[in-house]
């Protein structure tokens, strides 16, 4: 007689292995399972047991694998062929809307072409005097946004660029005239150090690495970065360190000034496209110089001697007499010039490519107390922004600035000098207020709080100016 089983199937019965196959048998410990144009067949004591099989289907489109000519099956999910092509189409679309939206903001023309006037406005706002030179980089983007938008035709006028210099004390707003005028402008702008670059083949940055910094600006869009704008800043650093010649190279004197010419100039560079030699297995890419606006600044310590010496070649007769009182000793800078230049160490071929020269006037007590309280990101304001975020509000004395000018003046550190001045009078209190002071509450500075904390028994005041 023949013994039936009459327990269920076991908890993996109904299970394909990897090989869509399984062989078992109820007595002898064996089990046969096949898997058949999506049915599963047991066989059980010589039975077969039929089931429908749950077919795999695209986490997308639901479709069923039958349905697809490919199912890709991850490790929670599946996608077919058909759900891919249509991603991969989306995908190209969006890109070239990005490509069209970013040729739309480098084509200047449909951009507004801002006059001398509005950009020397809007400069305004940020940096406080320096009218001179705001007047000079004013023309100077006004001239280079019209040679952009009007290029030469045949047989026509060809308009070349002029690159500027710009010399001022330290802290007098080279650089935030730099950084103000990138806030307007709607072609590449890129601010750069000279201090890292050396002679091609020394430790160091390349001078191309100059138009890496422009291009990466761009989005590496050459054509929008060979129209940009490069401010180089402290060029004096690069000056001649003498004119009596040395056993050593000046590397990174008179080499990077040789090897600024061709890009001041214009020609074809060509540029790593991520900088420096770290990457030797990069491709170069080739850009024209020959649109780019080059700004270049420094403070040139020292150069004020220079031009004392040049405006007073008369040491006697009537002549001395004469210009000694036309001259304003106080701020020889507004009387510098190429030759004052040269003499401080740059070569003639570079001064020769930055034919404009203008120059920033020393901050003066009324200007220091105006960069306190009047310009769109004054330090007040900055501070005043800071208690604000804890709920506390600042209100600091006219007396208590004219007390910070005083000082800074002291420092003779220029705009910077107020920075420093302003963090020594307020860190304490910025330390302590926000775990005493409950929303709401005010913070008043005095001038006899300033002093306490400027002149007090802990102050560093003292260290800082004998510094």
């Amino acid at each position: 007689m023949d013994q039936t089983h009459s327990h269920p199937l076991g908890k993996d019965d109904g299970k394909l292995n990897s090989k869509g196959l399984n062989l078992y048998h109820e007595s002898s410990g064996e089990r046969a399972e096949a898997y058949l144009c999506g049915f599963l067949i047991l066989v059980k004591e010589n039975k077969f047991i039929m089931g429908k099989v749950a077919e795999r289907k695209c986490s997308f489109c639901d479709r069923p694998e039958h349905e697809v000519n490919i199912l890709f099956t991850g490790l929670k999910g599946n996608i077919c062929d058909t759900c891919i092509e249509n991603a991969h189409q989306l995908l190209e679309e969006n890109t070239a809307k990005g490509h069209k939206d970013q040729d739309a903001r480098n084509d200047l023309r449909r951009h507004r072409l801002y006059k001398p006037r509005e950009i020397k406005a809007f400069l305004d706002q940020y940096v406080i005097g320096q009218d001179d030179a705001k007047k000079v980089l004013s023309v100077a983007i006004y001239n280079h946004y019209k040679r952009l938008l009007h290029p030469p035709k045949e047989d026509d006028v060809e308009i070349e660029k002029s690159n500027i210099i710009m010399v001022g004390e330290t802290g007098t707003g080279k650089t935030l005239l730099a950084k103000t005028i990138a806030r307007l402008l709607q072609v590449p702008f890129a601010i750069v150090d000279a201090t890292v670059f050396t002679e091609a083949g020394y430790v160091g940055e390349d001078v191309e690495s100059i138009l890496s910094r422009l291009l990466q600006a761009a989005d590496y869009n050459i054509e929008a970065a060979q129209r940009g704008i490069i401010f180089i800043d402290e060029i004096d650093k690069t000056g001649r360190k003498g004119d009596n010649p040395s056993i050593t190279r000046d590397v990174s004197g008179e080499g990077v000034q040789q090897a600024m010419l061709k890009l001041l100039e214009g020609s074809d560079v060509l540029v790593p496209p991520q900088g420096g030699r770290k990457h030797p297995e990069q491709k170069m890419i080739k850009m024209n110089t020959q649109n780019i606006l080059f700004i270049c600044g420094g403070a040139f310590e020292g150069i004020d001697k220079m031009i004392a010496r040049r405006v007073q070649t008369s040491a006697i007769g009537y002549n001395a007499i004469k210009s000694s009182k036309s001259l304003d000793r106080s701020n020889l800078l507004q009387y510098v010039n190429a030759q004052d230049l040269r003499s401080f160490g740059l070569i003639p071929e570079l001064l020769g490519r930055l034919p404009l020269v203008t120059y920033l006037n020393p901050l003066d007590k009324d200007a220091l107390r105006r960069i306190l309280t009047e310009p769109k990101n004054a330090l007040i304001k900055q501070y005043t922004k800071l208690f604000d975020i804890e709920g506390i509000k600042l209100m600091v004395d006219d007396d208590a600035l004219e007390y910070m000018v005083t000082k800074a003046i002291d420092f003779k550190l220029g705009g910077r000098g107020l920075r420093s001045i302003c963090e020594m009078i307020l860190t304490d209190a910025m330390f302590d207020l926000p775990s005493e002071k409950k929303p709401g509450e005010s913070f008043h500075v005095t001038r006899e709080y300033a002093r306490q904390m400027l002149e007090g028994d802990n102050s560093k005041f003292d260290y800082l100016r004998a510094a």
